[in-house]
């Protein structure tokens, strides 16, 4: 099977981060249990999502993980012009939803596995879901790699780098935040204690606190944008124009540059809320509250010099690193202490876009470099 027929089976599986990955971990381990690889699952708690990890050759030290998440983003709202759960080469790209951010990247790698017989060292898979919402999967399986594989020489994160090491990206932690407030008509403000307004005011600080994270943050660490940001991204409340809302929750994030603490962040809110809002709310009905919980949170992925920045390297002739503004599942292995850097095909300019695509030069490219790590690690 070529890589772009992997890559068109894997893409036709709906794995929105809503829906289920099972359909598609199911089919990995028929077609790595056709080529005598075994692999093993590790579940979700209700069973209805998984990762998966596989190693191809020898039971020893020195190989290389090969790091890739299953799960892709909705195109609800979208102008897609082909269909996005099916693969569609146009002008030397590859469209679909997943093409870029991963699915080229596993499937350049799983199309490879049948060359993968002569290795004296291994090549592990280790295919994750719901990276797209926290990373809230990853960690389970990098638990279990962490005391059960051989210790490998380097982790290779697979996100779309155009094929240059990134040696950090951002953290985040994912939080919702909810405001009770107290019901009247509208033309007795006076009464009633609207939650849409009071959440308002709360997005407001969070904004200027973002606006100060900019401006105090210098701007040469390599990240762009250079500084920890917050944002929110989704806000539902009130009932109807005429009534005082009761109820107001927001859904945001702070991506933190390494070095940068959230929780002194997320600790500064808290103190907004409870000093500057809640007496205010509370002062017209005792029983309002502002209740923030975290709903995700993955690891900034700091950078450093390691043994598998150095193997990409070599294997690539390039010197040049860069740093990522989003955040992937390399800070959660570099905080198990694997070696780790990202490199993959396609450019993060593409993913989450409608009409997403990965350039066949691409595709060309991550072959090449996957196939010199083969190489290296059967020499």
């Amino acid at each position: 099977m070529t890589a772009e027929q992997m890559i068109k089976r894997l893409v036709e599986f709906d794995t929105v981060s809503r829906e289920s990955n099972l359909p598609l971990i199911e089919y990995v381990e028929s077609y790595l249990d056709d080529l005598g690889v075994q692999s093993r699952r590790v579940a979700n708690e209700d069973g209805l999502k998984s990762n998966l990890y596989a190693t191809v050759g020898p039971e020893e030290e020195g190989g290389v993980v090969l790091s890739g998440h299953t799960d892709v983003v909705p195109v609800d709202g979208q102008d897609w012009a082909t269909d996005p759960f099916a693969l569609t080469q146009q002008g030397g790209r590859l469209h679909g939803r997943g093409t870029c951010d991963m699915k080229g990247f596993i499937g350049i790698a799983l199309a490879l596995v049948p060359e993968m017989k002569m290795l004296r060292r291994p090549v592990h898979f280790a295919l994750s879901y719901d990276e797209e919402i926290g990373c809230r999967g990853a960690p389970a399986m990098i638990n279990q790699l962490a005391t059960e594989l051989p210790a490998p020489r380097a982790v290779i994160v697979g996100e779309p780098t155009s094929m240059t090491a990134v040696t950090g990206h951002k953290g985040i932690v994912a939080l919702k935040t909810t405001v009770r407030g107290y019901e009247t008509h509208s033309s007795q403000t006076n009464r009633g204690v609207s939650a849409v307004m009071n959440a308002a005011r709360l997005v407001s600080y969070l904004g200027a606190m973002a606006e100060r994270l900019e401006k105090e943050t210098p701007s040469d660490n390599g990240f762009n944008p250079h500084h920890s940001t917050v944002h929110v991204g989704v806000i539902n409340g009130g009932t109807a124009m005429n009534i005082v809302s009761r109820h107001c929750e927001f859904v945001w994030d702070i991506r933190n540059i390494p070095g940068d603490e959230p929780q002194q962040l997320i600790d500064e809110f808290e103190v907004f809320c409870r000093d500057e809002i809640l007496p205010g709310m509370r002062s017209r009905w005792s029983d309002c509250f502002i209740c923030t919980e975290v709903i995700a949170r993955a690891p900034e992925f700091a950078p450093a010099e390691s043994a598998a920045l150095e193997l990409v390297q070599q294997l690539t002739g390039v010197a040049e690193t860069g740093r990522g503004a989003y955040v992937a599942e390399a800070g959660l292995f570099q905080a198990a202490g694997f070696p780790t850097v990202m490199c993959g095909p396609g450019s993060i300019d593409q993913a989450h876009q409608p009409n997403e695509f990965i350039s066949l030069e691409q595709v060309t490219a991550g072959e090449k470099f996957l196939r010199s790590v083969i190489e290296e690690l059967a020499s």
